[in-house]
């Protein structure tokens, strides 16, 4: 009898990730660069955009943790849009549900409901749940890479992009590895990281149509 067993339980440690899915993390530096690559320009428009999606951001979290729907209208919505994604050629999915063979377990299969748009099959946009509004994403991403490790099309590189309206982190998964990115905060308080967000989401988005 196959046991389902439920991945936010499941997969919480990225040991779990490895002895379960049997990812692990890429010691090669250049594994993972495209989010440190020539990334495109922003007109002056689009930073103003940004500017003012963080000053957005800052006003309404001030008064405390931000419900999952407020971090969607507020940050998500503007990213996506600016991005470019909620136009052709890019096609996403929302709230997906997974279902992956835990590795060497034959009779365990670990299924889950994930908020997150998915992009050409390749491009994961993960929102972690607004009660996590305030949590190190770090508790996310063994859950993100065990979704992203359920994704039918593992010919070609996956990326994802993890958030919380405060802080953001990109992940490749290839060839049974991943990497990470370094961290990107809306708080910065001598740049606008988002600047930084939007042209790597525009480069990753370009690579799953290419």
């Amino acid at each position: 009898m196959t046991n389902v067993l439920a991945i936010s339980e499941d997969i919480t440690t990225f040991r779990q990730v490895q002895e379960k899915l049997g990812l692990t993390l890429s010691s090669d530096r250049e594994f993972f660069t495209e989010w440190l690559t020539a990334l495109p320009s922003l007109t002056e428009e689009t930073q103003v955009r940004l500017d003012q999606v963080r000053q957005n951001y800052l006003y309404q979290v001030s008064d405390g943790i931000l419900l999952e729907e407020t971090i969607k209208m507020v940050v998500l919505s503007p990213l996506m849009e600016l991005a470019g994604f909620y136009q052709a050629p890019y096609k996403f999915r929302a709230e997906v549900a997974v279902q992956i063979e835990a590795l060497g377990q034959n009779d365990e299969v670990l299924s889950g409901r994930i908020d997150a748009l998915v992009l050409q099959e390749r491009l994961w946009v993960v929102l972690i749940e607004s009660k996590r509004t305030t949590f190190d994403l770090e508790l996310a991403l063994p859950q993100t890479l065990a979704y992203m490790a359920a994704s039918p099309n593992q010919d070609a590189p996956l990326y994802g992009m993890v958030m919380n309206g405060s802080s953001y982190l990109f992940v490749k998964v290839w060839h049974g590895q991943y990497g990470i990115s370094d961290l990107f905060s809306t708080r910065s308080q001598y740049r606008n990281n988002l600047y930084e967000v939007l042209k790597i989401l525009q480069y990753l988005g370009q690579l799953t149509v290419n």
